[in-house]
C-alpha cells in the first residue's frame, strides 16, 4: 500500500511542474489535480472521473496509472452506492475527513493482521513436522505447490496454468506481505516488477516467465 496523493505531489514537485502547467498538459482542472494530491476524491464529479483523472495524471508524471487506479479502487471506491437508483455522486452524503481516515487506518490494520496470520500459518505448514512419505502405491500424494510472496512495494502479477495462454489463476496486484499459493506442476508467471515478488517452488514445478 502507498499514499496516492503524497506520491503524486512528490512526483510533480520533483519534476518542477506547477499546477497550471499540469492543468494545461492533462486538460484536468487544477482544483481536481489538487483534490487528487490531497486524496479528496469526494471533490471529484464522479467515481468514473476519479479513475480517469487518476490514470491520466499518473501517466503524465511518468508513473504507472493502472497501479494508482487499482490502489484507489481497493481503498476508496464504495460499491454500496452503485445500485442505488437516482442517487448521483453529488447527492451522496459526505463523511468527515477524520472519520474516513480512521476507517482507512482500521482497514489497513485489519489487512496487516490477516497478512501476519497467513504468514504464520504458512510458516507452520512449511517448517512443521514433515508428514511420512507415502508408499509408491499411494496415489494421493500431495501436489507440488507454487508460492508467491509480495515483497518491497509489491507488483502486478499474472499467473496462468500450463503456458502463456493457459487458464488465468491470478491477475491482480500482489501487495507487500501477501502470500498466494497454487497447486500444480507447470505455470506461466509474469510480474510487472520482478523485484516486488519472491517465488518459492519445489523441484517438481516448472516455471515459465514473460
Amino acid at each position: 500500500m502507498f499514499e496516492i496523493g503524497y506520491s503524486l505531489r512528490a512526483a510533480r514537485e520533483r519534476q518542477g511542474i506547477g499546477l497550471p502547467e499540469a492543468e494545461l498538459a492533462t486538460k484536468i482542472r487544477a482544483k481536481y489535480i489538487r483534490a487528487l494530491e490531497e486524496e479528496d476524491f469526494d471533490a471529484l464529479p464522479a467515481d468514473t472521473y476519479a479513475r480517469g483523472f487518476l490514470r491520466s495524471y499518473a501517466d503524465y508524471l511518468g508513473l504507472d496509472g493502472e497501479i494508482y487506479v487499482e490502489e484507489y479502487a481497493s481503498r476508496f471506491h464504495n460499491t454500496e452506492w452503485d445500485d442505488a437508483p437516482g442517487l448521483t455522486q453529488r447527492s451522496r452524503p459526505r463523511r468527515p475527513r477524520r472519520e474516513r481516515t480512521i476507517e482507512r487506518r482500521a482497514v489497513v490494520l485489519a489487512l496487516a493482521g490477516i497478512a501476519v496470520l497467513t504468514a504464520l500459518f504458512f510458516a507452520a505448514w512449511r517448517y512443521g513436522n514433515t508428514p511420512p512419505v507415502p508408499s509408491i502405491g499411494n496415489h494421493h500424494r500431495q501436489a507440488p505447490v507454487l508460492v508467491l510472496h509480495g515483497v518491497g512495494r509489491g507488483t502486478f502479477v499474472v499467473v496462468r496454468r500450463g503456458s502463456r495462454t493457459g487458464h488465468v489463476l491470478f491477475r491482480r496486484t500482489l501487495r507487500p506481505g501477501r502470500v498466494e499459493t497454487f497447486s500444480g506442476k507447470r505455470f506461466y508467471v509474469h510480474a510487472r516488477r520482478p523485484a516486488g515478488v519472491r517465488i518459492t517452488r519445489p523441484a517438481g514445478v516448472t516455471l515459465l516467465g514473460g
